[in-house]
């Protein structure tokens, strides 16, 4: 079965020209043409529920408190939803952080999906990084969000490929004009990705700081 995956951080619908736009963050949204969409700071779950609508797809909310209110990861999917786990990566005081890990059955195919935000530090994303590859059990599964992985030779890199595979990275951020790779899509078994890419157009170059990631995966 052939599948369209995305991971997309969304900056809270600010655009790189400062300007608050859930209406371009649809449009891109649209463009990729996907069943299975990691969102990255939505501001609101009824922003979330506000994309899901008109997108005729399903929403789940994984929002992080903050001081100033609560936003966080999304998914959306056109596949049916299965057991849902909401998974807390905070570390120490720094800013809370957390996962989406949810089962979908995209036709015959049960996958796990783990959707993800992590830490701007190098110690909490080596232990963030180690929770979560405590999660995964099944044949078909997904890693993928907004890593924040600076260092191509980080240790938390080299333990997702351990179990992952080599995935291709393309540059995702800032979006104007890419250099860092940080959102990434993993998937396994290794060799499922057809296609990966960062998702360049006129619209998306301005929604956000960050490009959206788009893989067509085989399984």
């Amino acid at each position: 079965m052939r599948l369209t995956v995305a991971t997309y951080n969304v900056h809270r619908c600010i655009g790189w020209d400062g300007r608050h736009s859930r209406e371009r963050i649809l449009a891109v949204l649209q463009e990729l043409q996907a069943d299975l969409i990691a969102l990255q700071e939505v501001d609101e779950e009824d922003t979330l529920q506000w994309l899901a609508a008109r997108l005729s797809m399903t929403a789940i909310a994984g929002p992080n408190l903050r001081r100033h209110g609560a936003y966080g990861n999304g998914v959306l999917t056109t596949c049916k939803l299965g057991e849902l786990r909401l998974v807390d990566l905070s570390f120490r005081t720094h800013e809370p952080r957390g996962a989406i890990d949810v089962d979908v059955m995209c036709g015959d195919d049960r996958i796990q999906v783990i959707a993800t935000h992590l830490g701007l530090r190098p110690s909490e994303r080596r232990w963030q990084v180690r929770e979560l590859l405590k999660r995964f059990g099944t044949r078909h599964c997904i890693l993928m969000g907004d890593i924040n992985e600076w260092f191509l030779w980080g240790r938390p890199l080299r333990w997702i490929t351990k179990i992952f595979g080599h995935t291709p990275s393309p540059q995702s951020f800032p979006s104007p004009r890419p250099i860092f790779a940080l959102d990434r899509i993993w998937i396994r078994p290794p060799g499922s990705v057809i296609e990966i890419q960062a998702h360049k157009t006129a619209l998306s170059r301005v929604a956000s700081d960050h490009l959206p990631v788009r893989a067509i995966i085989e399984l």
